[in-house]
């Protein structure tokens, strides 16, 4: 019997699961919608059982499908949100929902620790994002749940832990939390101590780290075979560099889904980086990467077509953008919906078009949306060659890479080749190469991603473009300057009219 290994990622509007035989050729995949519980605005939250469930409805599919019923499942692998917090009690039960990566309802606490110690800690910005504050908001306001907390984990670590029984989390996903020790791989106590958070953290292993087996009886429930290994796995940014190849220093990845990733391998770090970039580990071990992100990119595009555009689909979006001009006939968009991280840091900037007038069509407006989404990416991109980072070729992923179009602007803007995947599952095919290397069906993680990695598609910049590009980029990065205090006062004259 053939033996392949499953890819699951817990995403944020969906669970998703690939199946990829020992040659990394994709078998089947599934996925299922998931919701998001926001109470007020600026709070996020998922069930955290409804990943699990999510799981198990999409592994049951596959393994209704021809292609997979007769194939033996020899382990998997998991990736998932970054940053979003779990807190189970002595019973291993959640103690409440999950509180979400991109929930801003943190920003006193965020505040707290700038006091004590600074706008960064360990290596990275503190923002409302990161699982620490999500701690410190649960303590201060909830002293509940703060009181009966026995632990805290990431959604993939939950996932994996309702699967196996076993309780850890692995380090893509512990550097992600303002609490780890990258240079010592494991958790600065020290740092928790300063604001109460004692001995609630769980063990920390390798991505590629076997865990355990699946447990019988949702083996048996799921219809796959007696004993399935699972292996750690990794956060979604990791796990989707892993995916797309980006595996060695200065190999560099642009992911474009809810929100937008830029992020660069690093074998050991050369520079201390600002700016609101994220330094993390990797699924690989002893490799890091740089990251800066975007929070409402394809976001920003859903929200145009949902409110402005009338539910065309994005073919047809893109096609209407892609009548426009160079700079979208004078427009610019900032894609602040919720806020920015990289570079501003700011969860009270909001986004704008800038130069509307009654001239300008959909078409112009789609277009600046797409540009605006770019020139956000292209900030990080700026910022890491000015501090010595060579990045002459991208790979580029998410619902970015999904059109010829969107790829050559990308390319312009940059000012970089742009590679297409030729078979693109994101995460779940970092996960899936972390669960064939535990295996050991690959000597290594680089053996494994030349096999399973293959490219469709290079474009080229023009240069032309690009110098027209850049005209309007400079005037980009002006608008934040010249827009922050006003969305800030419409802020808070909204906050005072509720």
């Amino acid at each position: 019997m053939a033996n392949a290994v499953l890819g699951i990622d817990i995403g944020t509007s969906s669970v998703k699961v690939i199946a990829v035989n020992r040659h990394g050729k994709v078998l089947q995949s599934a996925s299922e919608p998931l919701n998001i519980i926001q109470q007020q605005n600026g709070f996020n939250e998922q069930h955290s059982e409804e990943w699990f469930e999510a799981t198990k409805i999409c592994i049951k599919r596959l393994m209704m499908t021809e292609e997979i019923k007769n194939i033996h499942i020899s382990g998997l692998s998991l990736s998932g949100q970054m940053h979003s917090l779990v807190i189970l009690d002595d019973n291993y039960e959640p103690l409440r929902n999950a509180i979400l990566w991109n929930d801003t309802r943190t920003t006193s606490q965020c505040e707290v620790i700038k006091e004590k110690l600074g706008d960064y800690v360990l290596d990275n910005p503190v923002l409302e994002g990161f699982t620490l504050t999500k701690l410190l908001w649960i303590k201060e306001n909830e002293p509940q749940h703060w009181g009966n907390t026995k632990v805290f984990l990431l959604p993939k670590d939950y996932v994996r832990f309702k699967l196996t029984g076993k309780l850890n989390m692995e380090y893509s996903d512990a550097s992600s939390t303002l609490l780890f020790d990258h240079k010592h791989k494991a958790w600065d106590k020290s740092m928790g101590k300063q604001f109460g958070i004692h001995n609630i953290y769980p063990e920390l292993v390798a991505s590629h780290k076997l865990v355990g087996y699946m447990d019988e009886k949702i083996t048996k429930e799921l219809g796959l075979n007696e004993q399935v290994a699972v292996f750690a796995g990794g956060g979604d940014n990791a796990c989707g560099a892993l995916g797309a190849g980006i595996i060695k220093t200065n190999e560099t990845l642009c992911s474009i889904g809810t929100s937008g990733v830029v992020l660069s391998c690093e074998d050991e770090k050369h520079t201390e980086y600002r700016r609101n970039m994220h330094y993390f580990n990797h699924a690989l071990e002893d490799m890091s990467y740089i990251m800066g992100v975007t929070l409402a990119a394809g976001d920003s595009l859903q929200w145009l077509r949902r409110n402005i555009l009338g539910h065309l689909s994005y073919d047809e979006i893109i096609t209407m953008a892609s009548q426009s001009q160079v700079g979208s006939n004078g427009l610019l968009f900032t894609p602040y919906l919720s806020g920015e991280r990289t570079p501003h840091g700011d969860s009270n900037i909001r986004g704008s078009f800038i130069g509307l007038s009654a001239l300008h069509s959909r078409g112009d407006m789609a277009r600046a949306v797409i540009e605006g989404i770019t020139f956000s990416l292209f900030e990080s991109i700026n910022y890491l060659r000015d501090c010595g980072k060579d990045i002459q070729h991208i790979v580029s992923i998410g619902g970015g890479a999904k059109s010829d179009f969107w790829l050559q602007l990308q390319a312009d803007i940059f000012n970089a080749e742009i590679n297409k995947l030729k078979y693109e599952e994101g995460p779940c095919m970092g996960a899936a190469i972390l669960a064939v290397y535990g295996l050991g069906w690959y000597e290594s993680i680089e053996a494994a991603t030349k096999q399973f990695i293959r490219y469709e598609k290079t474009f080229k910049p023009n240069s032309e473009k690009h110098t027209k590009y850049m005209q309007y980029f400079d005037l980009y990065q002006s608008v934040y300057q010249q827009t922050q205090s006003l969305t800030a006062g419409l802020l808070k004259i909204s906050k005072t009219i509720k």
